[in-house]
This record gives C-alpha cells, sequence and structure tokens, in this order.
C-alpha cells in the first residue's frame, strides 16, 4: 500500500501536485506580503505541502475549532479560496480524462475542502487518524 501511494504521489506531483502547490505559494507570498493577512498566507504554505504530496493524507476537522475559525474562512474564501477552488476543479477535469487520471481527479476533489475553508482543519496521515479528544 505504500508502494502504491508513492508511485501516486510521484504522478500527481508531474501532472497536477507542482502547479497547484505554486498556486497556494502564490497565495502565501501575497497574504504575507499584506501584514494582517500573515495566517492566511502560513495557511496556504501549509495547504501547499498537501497540493504537493496528497495520498496517504486526509483533512479532519480540528476538534474545538469554533467561530474565529469560521470568520477567517469567509474571509479567506473572498481572498483566495474561490480561485484555489476553481484550479482544483479544472485539474480534475482535466485528468479524468484518462482512466490512469481517474485517481488523480479524484485527490484534486478531495482537497476542494481544504481551499474553500483552511482554518480549523487540518492534515493528518491517513494511517494515523487523529483521535477526537475526550472530555
Amino acid at each position: 500500500m505504500a508502494l502504491l501511494r508513492l508511485i501516486l504521489n510521484i504522478i500527481w506531483l508531474f501532472v497536477a501536485g507542482f502547479w497547484l502547490a505554486v498556486g497556494y505559494v502564490i497565495a502565501g507570498v501575497i497574504c504575507c506580503v499584506l501584514i494582517v493577512t500573515i495566517p492566511f498566507g502560513v495557511a496556504s504554505f501549509r495547504m501547499a505541502s498537501y497540493a504537493i504530496w496528497p495520498f496517504g493524507r486526509d483533512l479532519v476537522r480540528r476538534p474545538g475549532s469554533g467561530g474565529g475559525s469560521t470568520f477567517l474562512n469567509i474571509i479567506w474564501l473572498i481572498v483566495a479560496g474561490w480561485w484555489l477552488t476553481i484550479g482544483h476543479i479544472a485539474t480534475a477535469i482535466g485528468l479524468a480524462v484518462t482512466i490512469i487520471g481517474i485517481p488523480m481527479a479524484w485527490a484534486s476533489l478531495k482537497m476542494i475542502p481544504v481551499a474553500l475553508a483552511p482554518f480549523g482543519n487540518e492534515i493528518v496521515s491517513s494511517g494515523h487518524p487523529r483521535e477526537p479528544w475526550q472530555f
């Protein structure tokens, strides 16, 4: 299973991952230039690492995230989330043309939630899902 993930990640890197990660890095640089939006830049850089190597990792909701992350996600959606999502959709359509590209298209579609709402979510290894907080 680990070998399959490695192969899929290497193929992904060449067909889509590099360019999607560049999109996230550009968004992160723009956000970091504007001092007030540095948290958005940091989130964008975190998402770039997910976009470049997605197989074997999943997006989960961070326990305890609340109104603050919702507010930041709304601002993110207006500033950068919508065009990153369009990039994921366009990439998925292009990849789904071939049978080999279908898993890659699915990976691109799987990244849409993090492109729309990076705050209050975290990226975890698929083999070791994060345990929910115990109260």
